[in-house]
């Protein structure tokens, strides 16, 4: 599986930006996606994850209501729009791609990584 991850950008605290990540090289629903972020200096965290079908979804407390992961299948391509967004928000976002099985929250179920996107959020 490859995966294009875009969408990233400078943008004001309050603000809101949508990530893609477009997937290619398998069948797209047989995969979980998540999405992850790390921040300079930090670990490399999960953000929002979602199943093959779309019916189960994750969250990181630091995101839930104000962060929201969707898939389009048929596009093979998942999104994170982000509202509200944090100057804690900043770091590079990557998608990942799993068809194994465990918690779709787990980093180290997830095989597939994009290449990440830059999100910067000024204060």
């Amino acid at each position: 599986v490859q995966l294009q991850a875009s969408g990233g950008g400078l943008v004001q605290a309050g603000g809101s930006l949508r990530l893609s990540c477009a997937a290619s090289g398998r069948t797209f629903s047989n995969y979980a996606m998540g999405w992850f972020r790390q921040a300079p200096g930090k670990e490399r965290d999960v953000v929002a994850a979602i199943s093959g079908s779309g019916v189960s979804t994750y969250y990181a407390d630091s995101v839930k209501g104000r962060f929201t992961i969707s898939r389009d299948n048929a596009k093979n391509t998942v999104y994170l729009r982000m509202n509200s967004l944090k100057s804690e928000d900043t770091a590079v976002y990557y998608c990942a791609a799993s068809n194994r099985g465990g918690s779709i929250s787990y980093d180290g179920r997830y095989d597939y990584w994009g290449q990440g996107t830059l999100v910067t959020v000024s204060s």
